[in-house]
Parts: C-alpha cells; structure tokens; sequence
C-alpha cells in the first residue's frame, strides 16, 4: 500500500518512470493488488506504452472485486484504447533500458577487416562500398567502469540516469542501481535476489498469466556478461574502487574476467596476447611508470581475499598489470551521454532551456577490444556512440571500398585548432595526427582563432605568430592535396598566401592583401570587451538578464566583429549568448537572428551536416515554435536529418525531445 500511495504521488509530479518502480515493488510483494496493476497501466499509458498499459488495466479488472473499482478501470481502459488505436506504438519505450531497444537495430552492413597500415599500425578497413549512415559496428564491453562524478546519479551497470529510487548492492550497498535486474547482472547471483515463483490465478487466461509472470520475476536480460559478475570481487571489506582512479578499478575487472574464463591458471601469462592491445608504456614519463607500478601493486593486494591462490604478488605480474594499465590508458572508451532536456510541459515554457548548449556528458569508461583497432581522425568519417554500454559505430560520410573507417578520439576539425588537437593527441595518446585534417590546409584551422583585416570589405585572415607557422608548414602541399572546394573556401581568406609565390607571409599581415594589424592593441580591445560577454553569461546562468548587462554585451558582440575573424568561433559562441538572453528578456525575433548567425559561422568551422550543426538546429527550430514560424517544419526535418545520419534510428532514443520537436513542428506546417 505504501509502494501504491507514494507511486500516486509521484504520478502527479511527473516522475513517471519512478511511478512505474513502485508499481513493480508493490506487485513484487503481492502480484494480485488490483490498485498496483491499475496506477501502473496508467502510468505505462502516460509514457506512451500502450500495449503494456492495457494489459495491466486487463490484469487489474480480474484482480478488483468491487463493482465502482471495475467501472473505474473500464473507463480507463476505454480511454488508453482510444489512445492506442491514434497512436499505435511508440518508436520507444522510456520505462525500458536503452538497451532493451533492440527491435531498433538494423544489421551490420559493412564487411570490415583489420589490417597493418603502414603509418598507423592496426586499424579497421572496409571491404566494400558502404553508404553514409551506415551501422558498421556493436559490441558490448570487455569491461566497464562508471566514473567518480557520476557514482551518486548514473547507474553503476547500464550507466543510465539514476531514479528517484536507486537499488544498492546488497551486499556492500555503495554500488547504486536503477533496477533489480542491473543490479543482479553486476552483482551476481550471490547477492541477488531469487526470482519470485508465481502463482497461476484463478480464471485468467494464459496470455494474462504469462505477462503477470515476466513483470513480477526478476529477469536477468540485457548485455550478456558472460555469467561473470563484474562488482563481486569489490564486495570484500574495504570498498576499494571508491578509493582508487577508475582506470585502476577497470584494470581489476578485465584481470577478474580473464581469470574466471582461465581453466586453471597456468593461463594468466597470456593476459596481454589475449586482449592484444597496443600501449604506450615506452613513450611515458619515468613519474607516471613509477606510479603505474605502485598502483599495480595495490590493485594486487585488494585482489587477494578474492582470487590470492590465482592471482601472486610476484614481479612478472606486476609488470604484466603495469602494462595492462598502459594499454587501458590508450584503448579505453569514454561511455558517453547527451545532457539532455527534461521537457515537460509546452515547449514554449521551456524555450530557453532548450537556447542552451547541448553537451556530451562522460559518465562510464569501458575496453572494447574491436572498436579499440579504429583509428583516429580530426575529420572522421564514422561516429561512435552508446545504448546503455553497447557500443554502435556508424559512417558519417560514404566510405569506398578499401578505405580506412576512422573515429574521432575526441579533438576534431571546427572544435580545436590544429595545435591544440596535435597537443592533446600527443599528451594522451602519444601519437602525432597525421589524418586529413592534420595534414591539409583547412579553412577552420585557418579562421577559427583569427584576427580581422583591418581593410573595410577584406575576408582575410590576419594570422598571430602560431598560425603564421602552421600555414608556412602546409601551404607548399595545399595545390596538391586539398580538394577544389576547400580550395575555393581558403582562397576567399588567404589569396595571397595561395595564389602568389613571392609572397612572405608575416604574423599580423592580412593573407588576402597583406595589410598589417597591430595584434597587440587588437588583443587588448579584445580583453575589454570580453569583461561585458563574461558578466552577460553569468546572467544568463541566474535566469535574470538585466538591460544594461544585455546592452554592454551587444556593444561588446560588436567590437568583437570588428577584431576577429568573421568566421571566428568566439564570434559564434557570442552570438549564442546573445540568443539565449534574447529569450530570457522575451525578444524570440532578435533570438532567432543571432541564432542563425551562429550557425552560420560554425557551417564554415565545420560541415553543414555535422552533428554540432544539429544540436544548434534544435536551438533554432524551438525558438522558431515559439514565435509561430513555419520555418520550424524545414528546420526540424533538417535536424532530424543530421541526427539519423549519426545515430540512425537510434535518433529518438539519444534525444527524445527532437521527436516532441517533429511532432509539434508537424502541426504547425
């Protein structure tokens, strides 16, 4: 009764899927409560499960014995049936896992292999031609790990968002769930629960049964694990993986699976031939092996009151644990999750959540020994993303046969320029970028941290000392390597450093007509001006934009025009700081222009169909509803376009509101 009562109360908050959870505590407990199955039928029909919700309403007027209480569900089941037969089934069930989507999947169409290259060593190429959008690749981890931020607000299995009602381990009861069944996949069968044995009811049918039986047992479904229960060597006394860096508690779990899948273990020595992943171990600094070492040794120790017969403190383990640590730092995946928007209510109450950045949150770190051989590439042609812990690789662009299908390893063309993605390549990869992005010219790295010609009218960029350099280093190859349309694109911008062979190019001299800026006066009118957008974003962070803030920041945005580049990405950020305080002081017009003229900019940083693209799209398309604006239709489909080419039909489980956009941009039209 009280699982029942507060699952009422937490109907009327809007907290469905918690709702839903404690239905399923009380049912656990007593399967034919007529109330639990009804408040849980209404609860499925309000997250669109239909099919669910009439069979719990059919459940529930069996299970009532009083006549007003079966009126009451026959209403109700009248009115989801109605709702059932407008709208069939959802795209998606949100009470389910992410990777319970499964009638989502389409097959694998590509024919991959792993191959030697010979300036990359191992990656994967395909075998044949493969169109964009394409899912190439789905592999579960070899082992996962949820990181430190996110222990108390993502489930430590799945790595989805935590309920209201986390379950803990019941053994040490740091680990938290968000359901029984995450829990006793990670747990194991030692701590969990034994699923329930149901009983037959009287006079219900056997379709009824059935479904009574898969809703109230604990069903172990989901990744498959190979029956090896990850947390358990961690439930032993002190609770070390809350004390140690993640990559070393990840390190535990792939020796602890490795062993449990050794016959005996004489086997151990083949640890590193059996993952057969590559290290950095030579190229890192003597402070960072020393510490490999010592962590080693204590992951050794608090391994011992689980597997001590199997697993001896001697040297030769140690030194295959240091480099198992080194191969992780290098091949480890950051399980990922877009920090989306909880839009309840009518998107125009929530427009200026929705002006907000979209951003990738890391929330798990997993070895997954296949999409470990993808390569690295500032300007990749596939794209990796997660359902749970599953990993799912897509192509972005069309990818010839014999080919090289490459992923992002996070730095990209349009997101950094080209020193700062050499940089973080080198310091966590130790590996120097040669991709066609690193290689080539580019009009993004060439105009995304440059200064403006002081000529009225002149595109061209005026380069600081660092971007002088890398110009010099790439333009004898641009003519030759880069394709007649980004070539068109830098001619636009450095005509001179292109086009003419005399030309001595110098740090502050304009590529276009090599007028001379004085970069230091630049910088410093730079510097006042960003006081004014730096008090305007703390504004926009409080809800509350005064007019003065607003009209400092506008001036601001202007001196900021008049110094850098047009195709600046600072200019672009500016101009989304503009739109969202647009919103907030009710000026949706002023909004959508500023808006617009970011996207413009960063179509110049990046490509039309990138997914950044895409996330500002959305920004762009809410703000159009608001006002009204059947441009809102076109702006959606092309969304939504973006979106399928990077997540397929996985789309609107990563982003349920864009379907809520679809929708409501769809009755506009």
């Amino acid at each position: 009764m009280l699982y029942v009562n507060r699952a009422s109360a937490l109907h009327k908050m809007g907290l469905i899927v918690e709702c839903l959870q404690d239905c399923d505590r009380a049912l656990a407990i007593f399967s034919t409560y007529a109330k639990a199955w009804f408040r849980r039928g209404k609860a499925n029909a309000s997250l669109g499960n239909f099919e669910d919700a009439i069979q719990d309403l059919k459940v529930s007027l069996k299970m009532e014995v009083s006549l007003s209480g079966k009126r009451q569900i026959e209403d109700e089941l009248r009115i989801i049936l109605d709702q059932h037969k407008l709208k069939h089934s959802s795209l998606y069930k949100s009470n389910r896992n992410e990777s319970d989507v499964t009638m989502l999947d389409e097959p694998d169409r590509a024919n991959m292999q792993c191959v030697s290259l010979p300036t990359k060593g191992r990656g994967m190429v395909s075998r044949a031609d493969i169109p964009i959008g394409s899912l190439v690749h789905k592999e579960d981890p070899y082992a996962a790990i949820i990181l430190k931020n996110c222990r108390e607000t993502n489930c430590h299995f799945c790595f989805n968002e935590l309920p209201m009602h986390a379950v803990p381990c019941e053994s040490c009861s740091i680990p938290l769930y968000c359901s029984s069944q995450c829990q006793l996949v990670s747990g194991g069968k030692e701590f969990g629960k034994t699923p329930r044995k149901v009983s037959r009811h009287n006079e219900l049918p056997d379709e009824l049964e059935k479904y009574i039986s898969e809703c109230v047992s604990i069903g172990v479904s989901g990744p498959r694990t190979e029956d090896i229960a990850e947390h358990r060597h961690e439930c032993q006394g002190v609770h070390w993986p809350a004390v140690l860096p993640s990559e070393v508690v990840l390190a535990g779990r792939v020796l602890v699976k490795f062993i449990e899948q050794q016959k005996d273990s004489s086997g151990f020595s083949n640890l590193l031939t059996v993952l057969d992943l590559c290290h950095n171990f030579v190229q890192l600094p003597p402070d960072t092996k020393l510490e490999m070492h010592i962590y080693s040794i204590i992951l050794l120790n608090c391994l011992q009151n689980s597997y001590a017969p199997k697993l001896p403190v001697t040297g030769v383990i140690i030194s295959q644990l240091v480099i198992l640590l080194s191969q992780i730092r290098v091949n480890s995946m950051a399980i990922v999750r877009m920090k989306s928007l909880d839009t309840k209510g009518s998107l125009d109450e929530h427009v200026n959540a929705l002006t907000s950045s979209l951003e990738q949150v890391k929330v798990g770190q997993a070895i997954y020994l296949v999409g470990s051989m993808f390569n690295h590439s500032c300007r990749p042609n596939a794209h990796a993303y997660f359902l749970s812990r599953t990993l799912y690789v897509r192509t972005t662009d069309s990818v010839s046969a014999g080919s090289e299908l490459e992923l992002s390893y996070g730095p990209q063309v349009g997101q950094w320029d080209h020193k700062d993605r050499q940089q973080i390549l080198r310091d966590r990869y130790s590996f120097s970028c040669q991709c066609r992005g690193c290689s080539q010219l580019n009009l993004s790295d060439l105009c995304i941290n440059a200064y403006r010609c002081a000529k009225p009218g002149c595109l061209g960029v005026v380069p600081d000392s660092t971007l002088a350099s890398y110009v010099k280093q790439k333009l004898p190859h641009v003519s030759k390597q880069v394709e007649k349309v980004e070539n068109e694109r830098i001619s636009d911008v450095a005509h001179y450093a292109v086009h003419k062979a005399d030309y001595h190019l110098k740090p502050g001299h304009c590529l276009n007509c090599n007028l001379y800026r004085d970069l230091e006066a630049a910088c410093a009118t730079i510097s006042k001006a960003e006081s004014s957008i730096g008090r305007l974003q703390d504004a926009i962070a409080s809800n509350d934009v005064p007019v003065e803030v607003l009209s400092n920041a506008l001036k601001a945005s202007d001196i900021l025009r008049s110094t850098l580049h047009p195709f600046n990405k600072r200019i672009a950020e500016v101009e989304d700081n503009v739109a969202q305080a647009m919103c907030l002081v009710g000026e949706p017009q002023a909004a959508m222009d500023h808006c617009k003229a970011s996207i413009k900019i960063l179509e110049k940083l990046y490509d039309p169909n990138h997914i950044v693209i895409g996330n500002e799209l959305i920004k762009l398309g809410s703000i159009q509803l608001q006002r009204g604006n059947r441009d809102a239709a076109s702006t959606t489909k092309s969304t939504a376009e973006i979106f399928s080419r990077y997540f397929g039909s996985h789309a609107l489980v990563i982003f349920p509101y864009l379907q809520r956009l679809q929708q409501e941009a769809g009755c506009l039209a």
